[in-house]
């Protein structure tokens, strides 16, 4: 074994021995006088004849582009454009012919503001049952023009329900009052206004109001004041069962204000002294269910003196439309009944039937509301109500 090791380590030195290691020569790249040449920044000619080649430079080929104009882009359009809205005008929809429509006439608007509401708040006993239907009126010209007459918009209630009609209204008074507190001075026709009458109906010991108006205003103090004044003041309120309102258009075309969002019963605005009024009759006589009837439609006049349409001039606040809008809403806030007259009775479209200028209802103008409140007072007597 140790001869065979001898052996081993011999072969192993004499590989060694006849295999010599190359020389290595070390350059040192630091040196500045190196002996290699620098490197030689031209391009052979070899590498030159090469890039001289065209085909080595050789551009891709473009694509084809279309030319695109605008102007054609646009004819276009606008070809596609009315030459659909012509194909639509003759292939779709059905032609009608509008005297076909109307040769019955114009029709009636179906869609008003009507909240018809029986009695709410009434106390438990409910109203004194007489037998009789008592009904109060308050108001302006509706109610006011040919009082005494057959023909009076109070005599055709009475004729339609067989109800007995206290007729309160005054001739030229105006829902909203010019002072904000009483002046019988400086304004006597405040005291015609609703919410004084309601005041005198229900105790308010403003007696003397009526007094000095009557004196301050002489010949022009109204014909049926002192009728009206009597029988708010005598008048037993615990046996009427109705109260129903109604103003014209008087108080827009004056240019009265409208609605006070800060006092909702500001006697000055057309709806707030509306309110005030109706406040004091529910907490005073709570039985009494109370009917509000809009305005009807009435010509506004131009400066010319020309008729125009009542939804385009304002006076006040805005359109006569709004104030019957607004008036709705404080009949909701109150839970009393509202009957629109607006688009319901006598509107744009037929006023000129029922009127006879541009605001007072001829005979059968004050047929047709007489109608309409006879619609609101047996509402839920009718059958399916």
């Amino acid at each position: 074994m140790k001869q065979n090791k001898e052996n081993r380590e011999q072969v192993h030195t004499a590989s060694i021995s006849d295999n010599d290691i190359p020389d290595i020569e070390i350059i040192d790249l630091e040196k500045e006088d190196s002996s290699e040449e620098p490197y030689d920044s031209e391009p052979s000619e070899e590498l030159e004849e090469a890039y001289d080649d065209d085909e080595f430079f050789e551009e891709p080929l473009k694509k084809k582009r279309f030319p695109i104009n605008m102007h054609l882009i646009l004819i276009f359009t606008v070809i596609v454009f009315f030459g659909g809205i012509l194909f639509k005008f003759f292939n779709w929809g059905v032609e009608v012919d509008l005297e076909e429509i109307f040769k019955d006439g114009p029709g009636t608007y179906e869609d008003t503001l009507d909240e018809i509401l029986p009695l709410v708040g009434g106390t438990e006993e409910g109203p004194v049952d007489d037998g009789v239907t008592t009904i109060v009126a308050f108001g302006n010209a509706p109610f006011a023009d040919d009082r005494d007459s057959q023909d009076s918009l109070a005599a055709m209630i009475e004729e339609l329900t067989g109800a007995v009609v206290y007729n309160c209204s005054v001739s030229g008074s105006y829902l909203a009052a010019l002072s904000p507190q009483i002046d019988s001075q400086n304004y006597p026709m405040d005291a015609f206004n609703f919410y004084w009458l309601c005041t005198l109906a229900t105790g308010g010991p403003i007696d003397y109001f009526y007094e000095e108006a009557k004196e301050v205003m002489g010949e022009d103090y109204p014909p049926e004041g002192d009728e009206v004044y009597n029988t708010l003041k005598t008048l037993d309120f615990n046996t009427v069962d109705v109260v129903v309102i109604m103003y014209d258009a008087s108080d827009y075309l004056a240019g009265h204000e409208m609605y006070s969002d800060q006092n909702s019963t500001d006697i000055q605005q057309f709806t707030g002294n509306m309110e005030a009024g109706i406040e004091l009759l529910q907490s005073t006589y709570p039985n009494i269910r109370i009917i509000v009837m809009s305005p009807t439609y009435a010509f506004a006049i131009n400066e010319e003196g020309e008729y125009v349409s009542s939804d385009i001039q304002r006076y006040g606040q805005d359109v006569l439309s709004t104030y019957v809008i607004r008036q709705y809403a404080s009949c909701a806030t109150r839970s009393v009944s509202f009957v629109d007259n607006l688009y319901g009775t006598i509107t744009e479209d037929n006023a000129e039937e029922y009127l006879i200028d541009n605001l007072h209802l001829n005979v059968e103008g004050r047929r047709r509301v007489a109608e309409r409140f006879e619609y609101a007072l047996n509402y839920y007597n009718r059958e399916g109500s």
